[in-house]
C-alpha cells in the first residue's frame, strides 16, 4: 500500500483490466462484470494484505486500518473517474469509444 504516482506500466495493467472487462460486456451484463470486477479487487487486495502481513494475526490487527485505506482510496478513484466520465461524457460515450 503505498502513494506512488503512477508510471506507465500502472497505465498498461489498468488498461489490460478495463479491456478484458469490456471484452467480458459483450457475453455478460456490464452491472455484472462490474461486480465480479470489484470482487476480484478485493480478493487480490486481500491477498497482497496477507502476503504483507504475515499471518493471520497480523491481518487480524490491521483489518480496521486496510478497510479504511481500501476505502478511502476506492472512493477517491471512483470520484475522479465519475468527474472524468461527466466531463468526456459524449467523447467517451459516443458508439465505438468502448
Amino acid at each position: 500500500m503505498s502513494n506512488n504516482i503512477p508510471d506507465q506500466e500502472f497505465w498498461k495493467r489498468v488498461d489490460a483490466i478495463i479491456n478484458l472487462s469490456n471484452d467480458q460486456c459483450d457475453a455478460a451484463d456490464p452491472n455484472a462484470v462490474g461486480a465480479s470486477t470489484m470482487f476480484a479487487s478485493a480478493r487480490f487486495n486481500a491477498f497482497i494484505v496477507a502476503r504483507t502481513t504475515g499471518s493471520a494475526e497480523n491481518m487480524a490487527l490491521e483489518k480496521a486500518r486496510v478497510l479504511a485505506y481500501f476505502n478511502d482510496q476506492f472512493s477517491k478513484m471512483l470520484d475522479e473517474n465519475l468527474e472524468d466520465f461527466a466531463k468526456n461524457f459524449d467523447k467517451y460515450m459516443a458508439p465505438g469509444s468502448n
